[in-house]
């Protein structure tokens, strides 16, 4: 059988599916080694950093990825460093080919006077703080009373009910300790969401806007001026089922606006586009300008001339991820993903370059939910087997010769077996006071219990 030795660079679900790809797609014709890179403790990427710890749904993603992981079949290496712990010259020498699943750590940018004052955050980082990735403060200023977060996906969601959503009702989820103390001092009353378009041409799904309504002591607030101002298109809009659902959940709410007597507030503005962050005399958010939208004719919108300004201490952009360079691999500055065909990593002349493949956001951009990267992921399988003679020819065929390159480097790699017992550990945590899993923030706490030191 034809020998194939793998290396991904990201545990994320983009590169546990690919690894579970090619192992199935190569049964008895490939004889398959795949090591699994990343520069965290823990594997799982954006399911463990990136989702908002209120979506139990997230736990049947995780298992799936840990049964894949379970097998045996592929090792994990951790707290590994790509371009500095290892390198391509390194990975060259020893796999036949990498598959880059980095995806998309920061926030895309949002640019408008004002976005960089004291008290204007990108979402991403905000989301990684009551995460408890490792790599960021661990500490957050909740101030304000009154937020503002921009963006109509399910990010922006998110952000927003994890802001107006009280404490204990997210006692039962995985927050870290320190995630729990920053809520429980939070200033945070009223939530405000922008979108740009119309409420029947969100990016988020029915059952986000929904739990939105399901929040203990948050109410919904809309205006009946944002409804009904593009029949036609509303109409058309319509034809999706979801669109339909998430019409229904609107009236709903509409229906509901003199009822309302939560302690917090949860504003949905549609027609209204970000125009400038206002700051006070000491430099900090103090409002949003907002011009309000209409109707273009053709699908978008176009300006009013009509400006407002809503009073706000913070302000969270949530305009979506966007991915960071890698070195000595092709990137595309302006996208934020490794330029790809189909997955094939090509150069400025659109040449395929050898061995070197992509899938996940990196490949495609953030866009897309766990079934996209299942079926990206097996595009660039595809072309990876497609393209034997573009593979390198390894120079070290030793199996472990990574593992002594590593050591030799000084570097704490963690394993398979050591995310076992930090996950054995946090689930201890957990334990002790009623709860599932208290998820473990620092790194070297991560690293002394993954290395059972």
């Amino acid at each position: 059988m034809t020998k194939l030795r793998v290396a991904v660079v990201g545990a994320g679900p983009a590169g546990i599916y690919a690894s579970d790809i090619l192992l199935n797609a190569t049964e008895g014709t490939h004889d398959v080694s795949i090591d699994l890179f990343d520069r965290l403790p823990a594997p799982y990427g954006l399911v463990r950093y990136g989702v908002a710890p209120d979506h139990p749904r997230i736990k049947g993603v995780v298992n799936a990825l840990r049964d894949v992981l379970d097998t045996g079949r592929i090792r994990v290496f951790g707290n590994v460093n790509f371009g500095t712990d290892i390198t391509l010259d390194d990975l060259k020498a020893r796999y036949h080919a990498v598959i880059f699943s980095t995806g998309a750590f920061y926030d895309a940018p949002l640019r408008i006077p004002g976005i960089d004052a004291e008290g204007s955050y990108g979402a991403a980082d905000f989301v990684n703080w009551y995460d408890g990735h490792p790599d960021v403060p661990r500490t957050w200023p909740l101030d304000a009373s009154s937020v503002a977060v921009i963006g109509n996906g399910n990010v922006a969601l998110d952000v927003a009910r994890m802001l107006a959503k009280h404490t204990d009702d997210l006692m039962p989820t995985e927050i870290p300790a320190n995630v729990e103390a920053g809520l429980r001092d939070s200033a945070v009353t009223d939530v405000h969401v922008f979108g740009r378009r119309g409420p029947l041409q969100v990016k988020f799904t029915p059952l986000e806007l929904r739990e939105l309504g399901e929040v203990p002591d948050v109410d919904v607030v809309v205006a009946e001026e944002d409804f009904d101002r593009d029949p036609e298109a509303d109409a058309e809009a319509m034809k999706n089922k979801q669109i339909l659902v998430i019409n229904r959940i609107f009236g709903k709410w509409r229906g509901e606006q003199e009822e309302q007597t939560a302690s917090r507030r949860l504003h949905l503005h549609f027609w209204a586009r970000p125009v400038e962050v206002l700051t006070g005399d000491d430099g900090r958010v103090a409002a949003l300008r907002i011009e309000r939208t209409q109707p273009d004719g053709s699908g978008g919108v176009t300006g009013t001339g009509e400006f407002r300004d809503i009073e706000v201490g913070q302000v969270y952009r949530a305009v979506g991820y966007f991915g960071s360079p890698l070195d000595e691999v092709p990137f595309d500055a302006d996208r934020g993903v490794i330029p790809n065909d189909g997955g094939a990593v090509v150069d400025a002349d659109g040449n395929h370059v050898p061995g070197l493949f992509a899938t996940g956001w990196i490949k495609r951009g953030p866009i897309g939910l766990i079934g996209h990267t299942k079926s990206d992921a097996k595009e660039t399988i595809e072309h990876l087997l497609a393209e034997q003679e573009n593979w390198w020819t390894p120079e070290i065929d030793d199996h472990d010769s990574v593992v002594a390159l590593l050591r030799e480097r000084g570097v704490r790699f963690t394993d398979l077996e050591g995310w076992r017992r930090l996950d054995a550990h946090e689930r201890a945590l957990g334990e002790a006071v009623g709860r599932e899993r208290i998820k473990v923030v620092d790194r070297d706490e991560m690293l002394r219990v993954s290395l059972g030191e």
